[in-house]
């Protein structure tokens, strides 16, 4: 049988995996550190809190609501293309963010523009590269690869991004961040794939067709569930832990090395997480991450506050920070195939952008109504435990697809 691996046109796995780490470095990276930004930002502007969080929930819900768009057009015309794109896109709105004066320019900017670039330059447009380039075996391990980038992203962009706004100001540090982010364009066409040399052997189908055929699927209902707690569970912590250490008297120095730790543990966390999964039932992977969560935000909030418990929580929750992201997009690809799985990556990470929209807005607008983030950790806490259990319905076997023709 002809494969990929034997065709000189096909693209090298290396290379996909090491252009797309790349990309997802920069993307991820810049996005890890926006925390840092929320009071130096709201203190010149003399916002509240609600207001920065606000920016930062639509920029997850655009993110996320854009995925599945951006997903179809990377399926169909082309990773390479939309990752020019979300380039562009994610430069233009860090320059908005930086410039905007105004609440509703701050949000546009902030929230849509880069919403939408992150939607068009992270994991979902490059998993499906990979799905299509690397056998069924092997994508929970490339999977894990990738997502490990993203967390040497934020290990290794958490300290620029701090060191930045303390030499440069917050607004200068921003438009560096934007130049940064236009190194996406020349690593795109590292991904581009060549006509023909896709590992998709299956069942021929169209965009709506596919569609329907996962919304209706009960395993693909849970998986969507479950990766709601994700996201309101990274961007609460992410968005509002520098803040919350700030009002348990520890300085920023100690926010930025929770935050750098999480970024450094995660590395091994996501790469473990895509290792077991392609030995373990990855619906068990799952729910202990999402167990295992809980426990630790449950330790964290009842221990005193010290620069020990903040970095050991930050270390634990490093473990356990992208790990869902390659077991989720995994057991995706293993029920529904290759062929339209950035479009159906990005359905799922809709509904983790629309946790993350609660995750930060919530987490601002309680703490301005009650002068805490109390009722946000346990509302985290018990959604951690609601989605380990969700989780463990999940069937991981290929989708029956009877009615459906082979391709030609």
């Amino acid at each position: 049988m002809h494969t990929a691996s034997r065709d000189p046109r096909a693209l090298s796995v290396q290379q996909v995996l090491l252009c797309g780490a790349l990309i997802v470095t920069l993307s991820m990276g810049i996005r890890h550190g926006f925390g840092l930004w929320l009071q130096p930002l709201i203190t010149e502007r003399g916002w509240t809190r609600e207001t920065f969080s606000f920016a930062i929930a639509v920029q997850n819900l655009a993110w996320g609501l854009a995925g599945p768009v951006a997903g179809m057009l990377a399926d169909r015309f082309g990773a390479w293309k939309v990752l020019i794109g979300g380039g562009l896109l994610y430069a233009l709105g860090l320059v908005l963010m930086a410039v905007s004066s105004a609440p509703l320019g701050f949000t546009l900017g902030t929230g849509v523009v880069i919403g939408m670039a992150q939607s068009g330059s992270t994991y979902a447009i490059i998993y499906g590269v990979l799905g299509r380039t690397v056998s069924a075996e092997k994508r929970s391990w490339t999977f894990g690869i990738a997502a490990a980038a993203g967390s040497f992203g934020q290990f290794a962009m958490i300290p620029v991004e701090s060191a930045l706004i303390r030499h440069l100001g917050w607004q200068e540090s921003l438009l560096v961040l934007a130049a940064a982010a236009l190194l996406i364009l020349p690593l795109a066409p590292g991904v581009r794939e060549r006509p023909g040399t896709s590992l998709h052997t299956g069942p021929s189908q169209s965009v709506g067709e596919a569609l329907r055929e996962a919304l209706g699927y009960r395993s693909f209902q849970w998986l969507t569930l479950g990766y709601f707690v994700c996201g309101f569970h990274l961007v609460f912590i992410g968005v509002h832990l520098p803040s919350y250490l700030k009002d348990q008297g520890l300085g920023i120095d100690v926010a930025t090395g929770a935050l750098m730790l999480i970024g450094l543990f995660n590395i091994f966390g996501s790469y473990g997480a895509g290792m077991l999964g392609a030995r373990l039932a990855k619906r068990h992977v799952l729910a202990g991450i999402y167990a295992l969560r809980s426990l630790a935000m449950l330790i964290f909030i009842l221990l005193p506050p010290s620069p020990l418990s903040v970095y050991l929580f930050a270390a634990l929750m490093g473990l356990l920070w992208l790990s869902t992201v390659p077991t989720t997009n995994a057991i995706v690809a293993q029920i529904f195939g290759a062929q339209h799985l950035s479009m159906l990556s990005g359905c799922v990470f809709l509904s983790h952008q629309l946790g993350s929209f609660l995750g930060a807005w919530l987490g601002g607008r309680i703490y301005d109504l009650t002068g805490n983030y109390d009722i946000v950790w346990w509302l985290s806490i018990a959604l951690g435990l609601m989605s380990a259990l969700v989780n463990l319905p999940v069937r991981e076997g290929p989708i029956s697809r009877p009615l459906l023709h082979k391709p030609a």
